[in-house]
């Protein structure tokens, strides 16, 4: 939905350009995100923030799951020599075991994932301000963020993160 409507935006304002083609040029920018995202301070920031916030519990969930496959393959080791009913106790206890590491796991990503999309959203916020700090100073009629091709001429990501690189 957002490309098809960034697909009429751009049809849209290529008909416009051409109609005033004539009467003057029109300054076309383009951004590359991804590289804002790699790039930029605010980013770089945002990424050590959230690396400190879950290293640990990384960490702790690691090891859960290490202990795991040890504990697994003992059991895989001890199991001709187990009794039924051993056996049959220590494998519901290891699928217990399991389940748990996969809740955790799936806690951890969730969570991960949601405050990636928080710090990164502030990420986009400040770019967004600069790009548009970027465009009306520079007098550009049109900036994109996403298309098949581009120019390189017309590419101001690196204008851009020079202003946001710029800022304490």
């Amino acid at each position: 939905m957002k490309k098809f409507l960034s697909f009429l935006l751009l049809t849209a304002m290529l008909g416009v350009a051409s109609v005033s083609a004539a009467a003057q040029e029109i300054r076309i920018g383009f951004i590359n995100t991804d590289r804002i995202f790699k790039e930029a301070n605010t980013a770089k920031q945002a990424q050590a923030k959230l690396e400190q916030e879950f290293s640990k519990r990384e960490k702790e969930l690691n090891d859960f799951g290490a202990n795991l496959k040890t504990a697994v393959e003992k059991f895989e080791r001890e199991a001709p020599t187990l009794s039924e009913s051993q056996r049959l106790a220590r494998q519901k206890q290891l699928g217990e075991q399991d389940r748990e590491f996969q809740r955790k796991r799936r806690e951890f990503q969730e969570e991960l994932n949601a405050r990636k999309n928080e710090e990164f959203q502030l990420v986009l916020e400040r770019a967004n301000r600069v790009i548009k700090q970027v465009a009306e100073s520079e007098k550009y009629d049109l900036v994109l963020q996403e298309a098949v091709y581009i120019n390189p001429k017309h590419d101001i990501t690196d204008k851009v993160l020079k202003v946001i690189n710029a800022a304490k």
